[in-house]
């Protein structure tokens, strides 16, 4: 698999960003836009329209449910993974009743979350 993409990957921690960045182009060469916070992301997504969306839940200025919940009306078919580092099934199940794609774990192994990327990627990015 390879995915050539752009993804919108928001997140207030960059250390964060930098990590997600890496494990990302361990499938391919995808192009990366970095948002520290919600509004930061609407504001960009306008603008570039970006294949993924990975979305921490957890921010300032706007968390990421707020922001989900924009980005699906802004463009209901827009592909958005949660990041967070807690279970909170509440979180978790809004999330999805909102359009999110998935959550991943941003504490899981490196491993884990490759393949839990790549599971949430080839499906609907198939390689060409």
């Amino acid at each position: 698999m390879a995915f050539n993409g752009t993804v919108l990957l928001v997140d207030d921690e960059p250390h964060i960003r930098k990590f997600i960045s890496i494990l990302l182009k361990q499938l391919g060469d995808p192009s990366i836009i970095e948002a520290n916070n919600g509004e930061e992301a609407l504001e960009i997504y306008q603008h570039k329209h970006p294949d993924l969306v990975l979305l921490d839940v957890n921010m300032p200025i706007m968390d990421g449910i707020e922001t989900l919940q924009k980005l699906m009306d802004m463009d209901p078919d827009c592909t958005v993974v949660m990041l967070t580092s807690m279970t909170n099934r509440q979180t978790v199940d809004e999330a999805a009743k909102l359009g999110a794609a998935n959550y991943l774990r941003k504490d899981a192994r490196k491993e884990e979350i490759i393949e839990s990327l790549r599971a949430i990627i080839e499906p609907r990015f198939p390689s060409e």
